[in-house]
């Protein structure tokens, strides 16, 4: 398995694709029964496989992530071939980024010296997805990329 299995919440939501899925691989209702009863090694490999298409088309998708704590947000773009990523560190006791005040904060005292900025830009040692689904496994966000794209503007 590449990814990791959907929780059984997300196969419940994905019914109808799930059986599609298994009417691609020609399993009837009836049949899908009876391997969850008989052969459940089989039924779990049918999950894994569908698991794993299920997260490459929506990591696919994904252009942005981020992730906001009281003094730090890290963002990434990926793009096809690396990821660019802009990280800021508040050192001001005061500041809660996870605020609106926070982030009102940080955009007029970005040059402050309570805040440190870095930037960077990645090729891709893994596959683009991969890369993508190991950040998500460490806590970080899909996003629109609207704060990405303004911190960028802040920095420009």
């Amino acid at each position: 398995m590449k990814y990791t299995r959907l929780t059984k919440e997300q196969l419940e939501a994905l019914h109808h694709d799930f059986a599609v899925f298994l009417a691609t691989q020609q399993i009837t209702a009836d049949e899908w029964e009876q391997l969850k009863k008989e052969k459940k090694h089989i039924a779990e490999e049918e999950i894994d496989i569908f698991s794993d298409l299920v997260w490459e088309k929506s990591l696919q998708k994904v252009s942005f992530l981020e992730r906001i704590d009281k003094k730090s947000i890290h963002c990434f773009h990926f793009q096809d071939t690396n990821a660019k990523m802009i990280s800021v560190q508040v050192s001001d006791g005061n500041i809660d980024l996870t605020e609106p005040e926070g982030f009102l904060w940080l955009k007029k005292n970005m040059l402050s010296d309570d805040v440190q900025l870095f930037t960077g830009e990645k090729t891709y040692t893994t596959e683009r997805n991969m890369e993508i689904f190991n950040l998500i496994q460490q806590g970080m966000q899909i996003s629109d990329g609207q704060l990405f794209i303004s911190l960028n503007e802040m920095l420009n």
